[in-house]
């Protein structure tokens, strides 16, 4: 098939597009033409490569347009966040195109009351890049449903892999924690640590688009979360990555209030949005229907991405890996 990757150079497209052309398939990847992939492929060679600017071309009125000329099978949306964007994406290719495959996130799922999550009894979402992400995958459920444009929306957990930071043992991106846990010295935690992450390889995610363009059917007007097969909970995550260094992790149980004062505000505000959620997905659904597997456990997926950041010199340890 002829399929249409948009934002096909970020952290799912880098392993989506060269499984895509693997499978055969004739692929055209657009993004904004500022970054090159995270990992280098030799299936780049064979990919049709388009530079578009969807902000400016959405306000313009002409990207529907653009993604409809592109004569593709089928689309996968990887950078949509606002309902608005969907709906006029959907209402262009309806008709045109034969699956619209768009990547949500577990943040559409508020905090936890029930675990694991499913896509069935999650909380409603808050903030707006939660709520504009629900919002899209029922908009597009509803389209399927009333016999529209055929689509799915799969749900990616924390994107982890090598080219980039994860979220880390505290639920933020502060690379201070790094040089603490490889340093053996205590690390502060809100709380007991108990709250939850749930991380996912960014090749797994690119696994399960992969499996939705296979499984048109079996995905048409579907939802589904895409996760590891395992999750972490704050001390687990610390006492893994001090393990990498050779060390144990001290934990320093201390109050949000007291937290907090310790980090920048968007550290602070970024941990606590990742930690109140205390999320962890069930992937049963997709198992079922698409034949998901998850390759890699949260620990291979946060390892991966912290040894391209000390092997990159992006984060300043004190003792090297023995992991």
């Amino acid at each position: 098939m002829r399929i249409a990757v948009i934002g096909g150079t970020g952290h799912i497209g880098t392993f989506l597009v060269p499984r895509l052309v693997r499978a055969g398939h004739d692929v055209v990847s657009l993004s904004r033409g500022s970054r090159t992939p995270y990992a280098e492929a030799p299936e780049w060679g064979q990919v049709e490569q388009v530079t578009a600017d969807r902000e400016a071309e959405e306000r313009d009125g002409t990207f529907g347009e653009r993604i409809a000329g592109l004569g593709a099978d089928v689309v996968v949306d990887l950078v949509c966040f606002t309902l608005e964007s969907a709906t006029a994406l959907v209402e262009r290719l309806r008709g045109d195109v034969g699956h619209l495959i768009h990547c949500g996130s577990i943040w559409r799922a508020g905090v936890s009351h029930v675990l694991p999550v499913t896509e069935d009894n999650a909380t409603p979402p808050f903030g707006e890049y939660g709520v504009q992400k629900d919002r899209i995958a029922r908009m597009l459920k509803e389209e399927t449903a009333s016999g529209g444009l055929v689509t799915t929306s799969l749900h990616p957990g924390h994107i982890s892999g090598p080219g980039w930071a994860p979220i880390g043992p505290t639920g933020n991106l502060d690379p201070g924690v790094w040089r603490t846990l490889s340093a053996g010295e205590p690390l502060p935690v809100p709380g007991l640590g108990a709250e939850t992450m749930h991380h996912v390889h960014a090749d797994d995610v690119a696994q399960a688009f992969e499996l939705a363009v296979t499984h048109r059917d079996a995905a048409a007007g579907e939802d589904f979360s895409v996760v590891a097969a395992d999750a972490f909970s704050v001390r687990g995550y610390a006492e893994a990555a001090a393990s990498w260094f050779g060390q144990q992790a001290r934990l320093q149980s201390v109050s949000w209030e007291e937290f907090r004062s310790g980090l920048s505000d968007q550290h602070g505000q970024t941990s606590w949005e990742h930690l109140v959620r205390s999320h962890v997905f069930s992937i049963e659904k997709a198992q079922r229907l698409l034949g998901y597997a998850p390759r890699y456990t949260v620990e291979e997926t946060t390892l991966a991405a912290v040894r391209w950041l000390v092997e990159h010199d992006e984060i300043a340890v004190a003792a090297p890996l023995v992991a």
